[in-house]
């Protein structure tokens, strides 16, 4: 594996010139401080800007939703799907947009963001699930962008991300262990470090920084049980590993937060479902390997 040296996260990401934020995704969150702005405010800086307008109304027009009628008003849009989508889309597209496109060994970026959409729609398939108070799109968008900062600290360290990929891979062990090990920290710190940095809610900023750890006593309260679906999310398989290494400890924790029971295949066929229909939306394809092979193997 890659020898150890310690090294200062803020140092590394301080000159590592990281992108800014499009400007309409800056002026929408800025927006949500103020819970008086309504479909009309939201509708502004969306339409202002032509390609996320188009992106959206592709989004609000997809079989996702199945209306029987085009959308075409931005403002009519966000009044029938709600604001938090609308913004949660937006902000997804725009991290997207800022992170190129790279192929380092066997890893393909691509894979990571297949990986980091179906976490999203298992934490959001658990929290409707659940029933949990924290809104099911705001933890769609923390497991989404949970591994946002890979792509950034692959391009810092070219020479070691593949050596840790590798070993992932054929030895097993979590990437954030091998991270720590390695540099002192991991890429969930740095996540949250990229997220502050954007100015994104703090709630989020939490969920990227604690998703690699999972603590029992979270599942029992209220307001940490979001904190444990995007961690258990994180648990699924990767695209990049054709083993699960951390179904064990998936299977414990769902067991834990399943309550009533319901069949662990049944809600894995739902989320594969909700795959095929989602991933066109962001340009992608669905991972080769379905999570219901994942549970069969």
């Amino acid at each position: 594996m890659v020898s150890a040296y310690l090294c200062n996260m803020e140092e590394v990401l301080g000159s590592a010139q990281l992108p800014a934020l499009p400007h309409s995704a800056i002026h929408l969150l800025e927006l949500t401080k103020n819970e008086d702005n309504g479909p009309a405010e939201y509708a502004l800086p969306i339409e202002a800007d032509p390609r996320l307008a188009g992106q959206i109304l592709k989004f609000i027009n997809s079989t996702y939703f199945g209306f029987a009628n085009e959308v075409t008003s931005i403002q009519l849009g966000i009044n029938l799907v709600g604001i938090r989508s609308i913004k949660n889309f937006a902000l997804w597209t725009a991290v997207f947009s800022l992170i190129p496109s790279m192929q380092v060994g066997r890893f393909d970026i691509r894979l990571l963001w297949q990986d980091s959409l179906r976490r999203a729609l298992f934490a959001q398939a658990m929290s409707k699930y659940l029933n949990v108070d924290v809104p099911n799109e705001d933890l769609f968008t923390a497991a989404l962008l949970q591994d946002l900062a890979i792509p950034i600290l692959m391009r810092e360290f070219p020479n070691e991300y593949p050596k840790m990929f590798e070993y992932r891979v054929e030895e097993g062990g979590s990437l954030s262990e091998i991270e720590k090990e390695i540099f002192g920290w991991n890429h969930a710190s740095a996540g949250s470090f990229v997220a502050r940095s954007w100015k994104l809610p703090e709630t989020l900023c939490r969920h990227i920084e604690n998703h690699t750890k999972i603590d029992p006593r979270w599942s029992l309260s209220n307001a940490l049980v979001g904190q444990f679906i995007v961690s258990l999310s994180a648990l699924l398989p990767d695209s990049f590993s054709k083993k699960w290494h951390e179904r064990e400890a998936f299977c414990q924790s769902f067991d834990r937060i399943n309550r009533p029971r319901r069949p662990l295949d049944e809600f894995f066929s739902l989320v594969d479902k909700e795959m095929e229909q989602f991933a066109p939306l962001l340009k992608l394809n669905t991972p080769g390997r379905s999570l219901a092979l994942y549970l069969e193997d």
